[in-house]
């Protein structure tokens, strides 16, 4: 190579080095994002050594962060994938069958069906938080706990008494079940663990993962909150409205919601005996309700065949949908995606809730029995349904989220993980005073102009005053019995006149009539003394 080539190669290098250094904008906004900070301030430290430690410091965060940059291009997708038509094709049309068989097989393999038309219906379907495990309870009284991505059984049970409803506590170890009378506590062995009496005749069942609490609702209106870490009730509030069979928890403050039979929707916190919020939602009886992961948005649907979607941070109608018969059951996605079902027929619906959709993304028919329940299964694209035949899966493409935390929910975690999660979970553990419609307001420091501060401080010091002097005065008045029969009082009323103690008019009448005996001797004295006497010799005279 000439050596005049030499600068033009530098160059080169130079160049590439700036490009390898800048990032695109969606890059820089993720870089943005995992950013720990301002960092050290290095030009004020005159210290050498330290400020060597410091940099290196630095530079070791900031190629962390690259390194979570770079790794967050091909690991974490920006969007999920979703069904596309062409022409005139419409998403709606597209039956489970194509879906499955245009997936790779580890996808085709989520989407089965398992027949049990003996033990159906199956009312109660719950998926773990990491979409791993699969609970499922018939109302004949079968119970089983699966490992459903790997089409593995853990445990079954037969209780021979009516099932109304399942789910899972804090994990997979350990899972509740609402039976003919009490709520039932099973191990992920199927060992009968509790039995709550106090939840009778339950109807549904859910659990607050962030505070460990059981909540239940049934046939007497009575809603309970039990503390699964420590076994006490926490709150029982009676909602006065009748029986209740729909209860769902609002994923962002916690507050569960009820639909009743009068179309009312309540909302309650296990702080506040009545419902923080009631409204009236339907002109029959709820009989479906969802409420979005972000906690923004809720989905009701009553007897009167209507979907109305709320606004639930200003608890206000958006727009609403008509069915041809009277919703049953509903739920929404982690990619909010809304999924209704009634009779045999399922359908899902992209992008209802912000605005109003023109048709459904998704119809399914189930090929046997009579729909009961479904749920979407975090993390996956797959909805989990629950009829009189059995268990059904089937396909959403794009109603999962893509993106999982493995501080939150880990789909691939190991029983070490799983364990040490749950120590963080119970060291992590909200009070149940947390409950409250705004979230926001815990910890938020209320700032008020000064007048105001000091036109308070002046009332709060002006009613300490008043109710200083009014304690004076019956202080004052009150007569005061303390100390009557102490030894030193009684010594000194033996010692003193209690006639005259007690009563002074007969003190005063007795110097009167000392007084007047004294009088009326010197007057005896005086008559008894010549006249010429004198006054040194009249003191030997007597009367």
């Amino acid at each position: 190579m000439a050596e005049g080539d030499k600068p033009r190669v530098d160059e080169e290098a130079k160049a590439s080095r700036k490009r390898k250094k800048k990032l695109d904008p969606d890059v820089a906004e993720t870089a943005k994002r995992l950013k720990r900070g301002p960092g050290v301030d290095l030009k004020s430290i005159t210290d050498k050594k330290l400020k060597g430690k410091l940099r290196r410091a630095e530079n070791v965060f900031a190629a962390s962060q690259k390194k979570a940059v770079q790794i967050s291009e091909w690991l974490l997708p920006a969007s999920a994938g979703t069904l596309e038509a062409e022409g005139a094709e419409r998403t709606w049309n597209f039956k489970q069958q194509d879906i499955v068989a245009a997936v790779d097989v580890t996808a085709a393999r989520k989407a089965f069906d398992l027949s049990l038309p003996e033990l159906g219906p199956y009312g109660g379907l719950a998926f773990t938080r990491n979409g791993r495990f699969m609970l499922m309870g018939g109302i004949k009284g079968h119970l089983a706990l699966m490992d459903w991505q790997r089409s593995q059984l853990v445990c079954e049970v037969q209780v021979r008494e009516t099932v109304r409803d399942v789910t899972f506590l804090h994990n997979e170890t350990f899972w509740a079940a609402a039976q003919k009378k009490y709520v039932y506590v099973y191990d992920k062995r199927g060992l009968e663990v509790h039995c709550l009496r106090d939840h009778t005749d339950t109807l549904a069942l859910d659990f607050l993962p962030h505070h460990f609490m059981l909540t239940s609702v049934g046939e007497h209106g009575v809603l309970r909150y039990q503390d699964t870490s420590t076994g006490h009730i926490v709150a029982q509030h009676k909602t006065k409205l009748g029986p209740c069979s729909v209860m769902r928890h609002n994923p962002h403050n916690a507050v569960e919601c009820l639909g009743h039979a009068r179309g009312v929707v309540t909302m309650w916190t296990p702080n506040i005996t009545t419902p923080v919020v009631k409204m009236l939602c339907h002109q029959g009886p709820v009989t479906a309700l969802a409420v979005d992961p972000s906690g923004t948005y809720m989905a009701t649907a009553g007897s009167d065949s209507q979907i109305k979607l709320w606004d639930v941070r200003m608890l206000k109608p958006m727009h609403n949908y008509f069915s041809h018969a009277p919703i049953t059951r509903m739920d929404i996605s982690q990619r909010g995606m809304l999924a209704v079902g009634y009779g045999r027929k399922v359908q899902v619906w992209q992008d209802a809730l912000r605005s109003k959709a023109q048709s459904p993304y998704l119809t399914h028919h189930l090929p046997e029995g009579v729909l009961s329940t479904f749920r979407f299964v975090p993390y996956e694209d797959v909805l989990g349904i629950g009829h009189s035949a059995g268990i059904s899966t089937i396909l959403v493409p794009g109603s999962g989220e893509p993106n999982f935390d493995t501080f939150v929910a880990n789909p691939f975690q190991t029983t070490k993980q799983r364990q040490t999660q749950e120590v963080v979970q119970l060291l992590d553990k909200l009070q149940p005073d947390t409950i409250v419609l705004d979230p926001d307001t815990v910890g938020r420091v209320r700032k008020e102009p000064a007048e105001v501060l000091q036109q308070r401080r002046n009332q709060e010091e002006e009613a300490n005053a008043a109710r200083l002097a009014a304690l004076r005065r019956e202080q004052e008045n009150k007569v005061k019995m303390k100390g009557k029969n102490k030894p030193s009082r009684r010594h000194r009323k033996k010692q003193s006149n209690i006639i005259e103690d007690r009563k002074p008019t007969i003190k005063e009448r007795q110097k009167e009539e000392a007084t007047r005996r004294k009088e009326a001797a010197q007057k005896k004295v005086d008559s008894v003394i010549p006249e010429g006497a004198p006054k040194a010799v009249r003191r030997f005279y007597k009367a």
